[in-house]
């Protein structure tokens, strides 16, 4: 179905897809000519800002049966791109992912998350939910032109960076692992086996509704020798690409957690962490608050 796109000036057709086999129709007949939209939030910032065209077409996602909401399949939880953010950040099953649910709360206003997509909030490329997502291993499923792909959460964001992305690929859902002590129905003795630090940090340039400066997150498995059997760590914010940062983790994977660990993270951070300067902040900030921020985290969640 296409209905008439409201506004001035030359106003793209708007199609409602009413599930996959017509999406993808659409994807093959409008190819180049059409952009994609979920919430739109984004969109109609940078439309009003003059930053890209209006498209010829727009094809809205919002009626396709199974892209929204959140359950648990099997290992795995399963998260709608078309979920909107307020009921991430209100979905009880999202509490199993705290540093997700920390994420989304630190999206923009309660306005926007109303209306905003947690998939639009990661096709963008830059949003707050991306470092979350990849210190928990998320897998992102794809509607392409070969049909529905795979891919981890990391090897898109490299295809970003490599140019290989294929924008008129279109994401269905977010698959993120659960841990066996985090299923409903594990038994409390597995639930002890090991500890978890996790936490979740952004800067921006004011307290609220401010895109971000930096934003980080780790993800952390203690076992009951005190050592780290798993560490997960990621860092990106503003108009720069989240990344894993390997080697930091390497530093703290198999050893004693302590918090003299903190110091040593804050400059393994700083050092791997590639980002950018602008008007805002220069590149040096950016790595250095980066490290701050995760050592510190790491010293607040050890000390307790």
């Amino acid at each position: 179905m296409v209905t008439p796109a409201y506004g001035s000036g030359a106003m793209p057709s708007v199609w409602q897809p009413e599930n996959l086999q017509e999406l993808q129709t659409l994807r093959s007949r409008l190819k180049g000519i059409c952009c994609f939209t979920a919430g739109g939030t984004l969109l109609r910032t940078q439309w009003e800002g003059g930053l890209v065209p209006a498209p010829e077409h727009m094809i809205s996602l919002g009626c396709i049966p199974g892209m929204s909401g959140i359950s648990i399949r099997g290992d795995e939880m399963v998260i709608g791109a078309m979920t909107r953010l307020k009921e991430c950040a209100a979905q009880a099953l999202l509490h199993h992912l705290p540093i997700l649910q920390e994420a989304v709360n630190a999206i923009a206003a309660p306005s926007i998350r109303n209306v905003a997509t947690i998939g639009g909030n990661i096709v963008c490329g830059v949003g707050d939910t991306l470092p979350a997502l990849l210190v928990y291993d998320a897998k992102l499923h794809w509607l392409t032109d070969s049909g529905i792909e795979t891919r981890s959460m990391s090897s898109w964001l490299q295809g970003g960076r490599n140019g290989s992305r294929n924008p008129g690929d279109v994401l269905i859902s977010i698959h993120i692992p659960m841990r066996p002590f985090s299923l409903l129905d594990a038994d409390s003795e597995q639930r002890h086996a090991a500890r978890e630090v996790s936490f979740y940090r952004k800067l921006g340039r004011r307290e609220t509704f401010s895109a971000s400066l930096v934003t980080v997150a780790l993800y952390g498995e203690i076992d009951l020798d005190n050592r780290w059997t798993k560490i997960a760590i990621a860092a990106g914010g503003g108009s720069g690409m989240a990344m894993r940062l390997l080697d930091s983790e390497r530093q703290l994977l198999g050893s004693e957690a302590t918090v003299m660990q903190a110091a040593t993270l804050a400059a393994a951070v700083a050092s791997e962490f590639t980002t950018y300067g602008d008007a805002f902040a220069t590149e040096h900030y950016r790595k250095q608050t980066a490290g701050n921020m995760l050592g510190a985290g790491l010293w607040e969640a050890l000390h307790e």
